[in-house]
């Protein structure tokens, strides 16, 4: 079946036209994107304000005619942190119903750490053993640990690249005394998760997924896009700290020059790279596996395990 994918996030709207089947890997056929920064059309009561809401309805419109015209039998839409958190989320997505016709479904944080764990796992098998997997987005960090698809723990924190860049970082380039402060700050806050969390078992395999481990990965010297998702990649909380002290040095306009970081996403990396460290550091881990897939193939699987299992025969 061919699926249209509509992730709503905080920084950006994405719609993902894949070709699936139960018992298969999904492949992508086409991938369209739009740059809203929801998180930062939050007023200060909480409402997602007016300009943001008539961005996301417009957007979504044009995306519905995307996954029409590419053959889309179903549109799967969800949406995260941003619209989560915003106190008029039900009259925004009244709107996107009616002049869409699509209905995402919010998703908890702790939703979005278990689906990331179910992409996690089918990647990598059974053969991995137990699994931690740390997924950093715009609003949030989502962690999970376990031996299943459904993770023994799921745990999402307000901790996102955005969110932390927003709150802490307000020069550019970041101010170091700043970020000392943001260190300790980060240590605190992840403290008492971590240890819920690796008190479900020492895991096996230590696993980032999303863009933001992606890029950091990239500027550490790990293989390009272009070398396809299965190519090894992987990040080290060494290397993390290294790249920390490079780029906390730079201005937003000359990051967004560096290899692996778009435009969009040059605001936030120092902040992004903070909290992969203190997550690491928090978890006592030295290395992270880089997974190609997350939240939106964790959505697809799901919904392809819902699909009735054929007939099957044993024996000759």
């Amino acid at each position: 079946m061919r699926i249209g994918v509509l992730d709503v996030g905080s920084n950006t709207v994405h719609m993902l036209v894949v070709d699936a089947k139960a018992g298969g890997a999904p492949t992508a056929m086409s991938s369209t994107k739009a740059v809203l920064r929801l998180a930062e059309q939050i007023d200060d009561g909480g409402k997602m304000t007016k300009a943001g809401a008539d961005s996301l309805v417009s957007t979504i419109e044009d995306f519905a005619k995307i996954a029409e015209s590419s053959g889309c039998g179903e549109v799967m839409a969800f949406a995260t942190s941003a619209v989560r958190d915003a106190t008029n989320s039900d009259e925004v997505l009244r709107r996107v119903r009616k002049t869409s016709g699509l209905d995402p479904v919010v998703l908890s944080g702790v939703d979005e750490a278990r689906l990331t764990c179910l992409a996690v796992r089918r990647w990598y098998g059974w053969q991995a053993g137990r699994i931690l997997a740390l997924d950093i987005g715009g609003g949030s960090l989502e962690m999970s640990n376990g031996v299943d698809e459904e993770p023994d723990i799921a745990i999402s924190l307000p901790l996102g690249a955005g969110r932390i860049t927003r709150e802490w970082i307000n020069s550019d380039p970041p101010d170091h005394r700043r970020i000392a402060v943001l260190r300790d700050w980060l240590d605190s806050e992840l403290k008492a998760p971590a240890k819920e969390l690796k008190s479900a078992g020492k895991h096996n395999l230590a696993v980032g997924s999303s863009k933001t481990f992606r890029s950091l990965a990239r500027l550490t010297g790990a293989a390009p896009s272009s070398a396809g998702p299965h190519m090894q990649r992987s990040v080290t909380q060494d290397g993390i700290r290294q790249l920390i002290a490079f780029i906390s040095r730079m201005t937003t306009a000359d990051r967004a020059q560096l290899e692996g970081v778009s435009a969009d996403r040059a605001p936030q990396i120092v902040a992004g790279a903070l909290v992969a460290e203190a997550a690491m550091r928090a978890l006592g881990v030295d290395r992270l596996e880089i997974c190609p897939w997350a939240l939106r193939e964790g959505v697809i699987l799901r919904r392809l395990d819902s699909e009735p299992a054929g007939p099957m025969t044993i024996g000759p």
